[in-house]
């Protein structure tokens, strides 16, 4: 049975930084990529960042590129998003999704391919 599970959510000020962890557990494939999904109150899902787990080749969405940084562990099966400079609109619940590597590239990531998702995590920016 796949599982991932996030890690590391939780309440910060503007300007800060928070580190997301997603963890996969179960067998689905010896090639995939993880990546992160957000969703803010009464918004539609926005895909942020993945990662392809075999080449670490990412991809991010605009409103995240220059102030987030996605990592890979391969062998631990786990992916880390470093969230930096952090704004209240940054403020979601960010959820863990695994999929084949062919939807993860710099300028692709159709997140509603994927497979497999974590029950996700709250992120809130406030002063």
């Amino acid at each position: 049975q796949v599982r991932l599970v996030e890690s590391g959510g939780g309440l910060v000020q503007p300007g800060g930084s928070l580190r997301l962890s997603c963890v996969l557990s179960g067998f689905i494939s010896e090639y995939y990529a993880l990546g992160w999904v957000r969703q803010a109150p009464g918004q539609e899902r926005e895909g942020i960042s993945c990662i392809r787990m075999t080449d670490g080749r990412p991809y991010y969405s605009g409103s995240v590129k220059g102030r987030f940084t996605i990592s890979r562990d391969d062998a631990l099966h786990t992916v880390h998003l470093q969230m930096n400079r952090l704004k209240p609109e940054d403020t979601a619940v960010y959820s863990c999704a695994a999929g084949h590597p062919d939807y993860c590239d710099n300028d692709y990531y159709p997140f509603n391919e994927y497979d497999f998702w974590g029950q996700g995590a709250q992120v809130t920016v406030s002063s």
